[in-house]
Order: C-alpha cells, then structure tokens, then sequence
C-alpha cells in the first residue's frame, strides 16, 4: 500500500516484483479500480462519494466511459466514442419504463 500526503491511497497484490495496483482511494472519497499487469493497470470503475458508480473500458491512458449508474434515482446512462469524446447515447429510468435515446457530439447531445 502506498499512502501520498494529498489523502491519496493506492493498494496493490500479485508477486513481488510484479505487483500491479488494483485500487485508487482518492481525498475526495472517490474509489478507483483497476485490472491489468503491472503497468497496464487500467481504470474499469469509479466510485463516487455520493454512490454513483462510473464503468470504463479500454486500454492504460484511452480508457473512455461506457456506462454510469446513478445513485440519486438509480437510473443508468450509456456513453459512446472515444476517450475524451464520449457521448450520451441512452438513458434507462430506475423503474424500468421508459428509456431515453440521444444522438450528437459529448456535451451537445440531444435527445431524438
């Protein structure tokens, strides 16, 4: 474990000499996690203090947001494109009646 003046909080497992981190605790209460070898270690989750939960896929330094779950109404909202460019593409409500779809570049989306 691995612990930096800024609150940070970084665990790892696996052998010694090739441990690879598998969790980030961040000051501001957020968790990150990670899969990968030792430094390919890429970020699949993050945890937010206020419960919503972030879900990323792709490789060390390109990972993009694919999917987001949101604790204040439970709903889940899906992302498309690259890292950095991501876009809303739907939007499911937690009760399971409606789903919303959108289309456009990430911050502009509209809803179609």
């Amino acid at each position: 474990r691995s612990m930096f003046a800024d609150g940070v909080v970084q665990y790892y497992e696996g052998e010694q000499g090739a441990e690879r981190m598998v969790r980030m605790e961040l000051a501001d209460g957020s968790v990150q996690s990670f899969e990968g070898e030792r430094g390919a270690e890429r970020l699949v989750r993050k945890g937010l203090l206020s419960g919503t939960v972030l879900h990323y896929e792709g490789e060390r330094g390109v990972e993009r947001l694919v999917r987001m779950e949101l604790a204040d109404d439970g709903g889940v909202e899906h992302y498309e494109g690259e890292s950095g460019a991501e876009r809303l593409s739907r939007a499911e409500f937690a009760n399971g009646e409606e789903v919303q779809y959108y289309e456009g570049e990430g911050g502009a989306e509209r809803m179609v």
